[in-house]
């Protein structure tokens, strides 16, 4: 029981990479200590682009099958993070596509940060001609138009936009899981933004 638990406890202090190289190796049992490590983050992350807990589920139980059996593609020492959502997404576009669904992603929680490096939701970023951009009422209805300003920017962008502000993913690790070089996810964040706030002016305009 002690040795199992000392075990438990010395893979708890293995880096991810450490982890998969292991398992690599043919020590199985580390495998449960990686989707444990990632169960919240990874579950997360398809439960808001895929907009269905139950998909959700069974996405993130097909990516790690995925990883399971592809374990002798991962290359010893590349960062496991980028990795482990590139499969996950894949998986997710796959299952989004057989079902013939597209995804609903709600904004009001997503942080970016200004030039001098404060955080600000994307809400905040949205122009407002409220008298209060603080009263509950109207930030509810702030919020359902920023949801359908969301909705409508094409899959690519909107999937950077999840990547980056919901999972905190770095410029290179979003590269490195789309497949695109560090400047086109810059640009495509600057895009998706600039969408956002043109169908914000469209609908303020149109509410006048």
């Amino acid at each position: 029981m002690s040795e199992n638990l000392e075990r438990s406890e010395s893979l708890d202090l293995c880096s991810d990479e450490e982890l998969l190289t292991r398992f690599r190796q043919g020590q199985l049992d580390v495998f449960g200590s990686l989707v444990r490590r990632y169960e919240r983050e990874l579950y997360g992350y398809l439960r808001r682009y895929l907009g269905d807990d139950t998909l959700a589920e069974d996405v993130f139980q097909n990516t790690f099958v995925q990883v399971f059996q592809n374990i002798d593609k991962y290359q010893d020492g590349k960062p496991v993070r980028p990795w482990l959502y590139t499969i996950a997404t894949n998986q997710a576009i796959d299952a989004l596509r057989r079902a013939g669904r597209r995804q609903a992603v709600s904004l009001d929680q997503l942080r970016t940060t200004d030039a001098n490096g404060e955080l600000h939701s994307l809400l905040e970023l949205m122009p407002s001609s409220a008298v209060d951009p603080f009263e509950q009422l109207e930030q509810e209805e702030r919020r359902e138009r920023v949801r359908a300003s969301v909705d409508q920017l094409p899959e690519h962008l909107r999937l950077t936009v999840i990547l980056a502000y919901y999972q905190g993913l770095k410029y290179r690790e979003i590269a490195d899981v789309l497949g695109i070089p560090v400047g086109t996810v810059k640009s495509r964040l600057h895009v998706a933004l600039q969408k956002l706030q043109e169908a914000w002016r469209a609908g303020a305009a149109a509410l006048e």
